[in-house]
């Protein structure tokens, strides 16, 4: 389900493509920001249509041997067909499982991307709509209300891509398909289980195409482990437009996962001159007081914390982050460097702390960001529309990129550069 701007393990959705990622790729028409620039981005455009179901012979053989193996597992007939009532095999689905491209951003685009003005304002609105229920939650779970604001940005832009498709097929197609058949299935028997226990219809069971559900995008095995009612009606309803199991859930994910209370998940940092950059990495954990004799300050001013420091800039250097046990937590969630960064960034950002401080300094390209929003104004003003100029380059601005190269006659490459930059201006 992602572009994979992080390496992802099997995580809680335990598929290699995570949600958040993939709302990343979703979010905007085109790209980064708000613009076409990133393939990815902080806006919000309209959900695409749900797949079709296609008749498919094997998978309806598959679906009667399996219906047999859930059954002695629990699972009663009339869950069975009901669930499989309106049920069909998604060749979508197929599609996408096989074309997952392994696709990484720099943490600078993925910021960019995480932390858009379109997230954070949203984000900020969002946490004051629900700051009670968001209190309630964070007394019950000890889990701070800004940082499961923060995933629930991440995972669906706040509920606006909750995904569409409905997860029984989903599942049994992946499942039948057989490349990760054993692990779609032990999906697919647990989201049975959820229907069976009565939390959701199988018309209202809808997710991504690989399974992952509601507001902040719970795989079925993730949901039947840490799930919760937290308004109480009986149902651990993750799928409706009221965002508030979901969130709880959420929360007491993380707070199973080891979460500390009080704890930031880390901070930007700025270094001394001539700091020991061996002293970087995250085996290189020091407690607060060391970090601060070695003369480690908080970008933003704030007391340090104990952890390890990691640097974030395209060619190693700054900016810097300590990272403390919170970040290992948010990384039980999505096992990715760059989306628990993102997360805990976000949700400074909603707490209404400011942007990273320091430059990510020039990409693989010898471009700073300054650099490539400059060439997409200037593409875009020579009518070669970038989709807006938030200095992450994705397939808008390649398109751009190419259609003026063949325009003026050069190869065409759909690859910015210092050369095409000073050709433009």
């Amino acid at each position: 389900m992602t572009e994979t701007m992080i390496g992802e393990a099997f995580t809680r959705r335990g598929v290699l493509m995570g949600g958040a990622a993939a709302l990343l790729s979703a979010c905007v028409p085109g790209g980064g920001g708000r613009s076409g620039g990133g393939g990815a981005g902080g806006g919000y455009r309209a959900p695409d249509p749900a797949p079709r179901a296609v008749p498919n012979a094997g998978w309806d053989a598959w679906v009667e041997s399996f219906k047999a193996r859930a059954a002695a597992g629990g699972i009663g007939r009339g869950t069975l067909d009901t669930a499989f009532r309106g049920a069909g095999f998604l060749p979508e689905v197929i599609e996408k499982d096989r074309n997952q491209t392994e696709f990484k951003r720099s943490l600078e685009d993925y910021l960019n991307i995480a932390t858009s003005e379109e997230r954070v304002s949203l984000g900020r609105q969002k946490f004051a709509q629900y700051g009670s229920t968001l209190s309630a939650i964070e007394a019950r779970y000890g889990v701070e209300g800004h940082v499961v604001a923060a995933v629930w940005g991440l995972e669906s832009f706040y509920g606006t891509r909750r995904g569409n498709v409905p997860v029984i097929s989903a599942l049994s197609t992946l499942a039948y398909e057989g490349r990760r058949g054993a692990f779609f299935e032990s999906q697919l028997i647990a989201a049975l289980k959820i229907i069976q226990a009565g939390d959701v219809s199988p018309a209202a069971m809808t997710g991504s195409w690989a399974g992952a559900m509601g507001h902040t995008q719970f795989i079925p095995t993730s949901y039947l482990a840490y799930a919760v009612d937290f308004t109480g009606d009986g149902r651990r309803d993750i799928w409706s437009e009221d965002p508030t199991d979901a969130l709880a859930s959420t929360a007491s994910y993380l707070a199973r996962s080891g979460w500390t209370r009080g704890l930031p998940w880390g901070m930007e940092v700025s270094l001394p001159a001539g700091f020991n950059t061996g002293l970087l990495g995250r085996g290189n954990g020091r407690s607060a007081a060391e970090w601060q004799s070695l003369g480690v300050r908080a970008a933003d001013g704030r007391a340090l914390a104990g952890g390890s420091i990691i640097a974030g800039g395209n060619s190693g250097g700054a900016p810097h982050f300590l990272l403390t046990q919170n970040f290992a937590t948010i990384l039980r969630y999505n096992n990715a460097q760059n989306y628990a960064i993102g997360v805990g960034h976000l949700s400074d950002r909603i707490l209404g702390r400011g942007p990273v401080q320091a430059s990510f300094g020039p990409d693989a390209n010898g471009l700073t960001r300054a650099d490539r929003q400059e060439l997409q104004r200037l593409l875009t003003a020579r009518g070669f529309d970038t989709g807006g100029t938030d200095g992450v380059i994705g397939a808008r601005t390649k398109a751009a990129i190419s259609a003026w190269q063949a325009s003026v006659g050069v190869p065409v490459t759909g690859e910015p550069s210092l050369e095409l930059l000073r050709r433009l201006r």
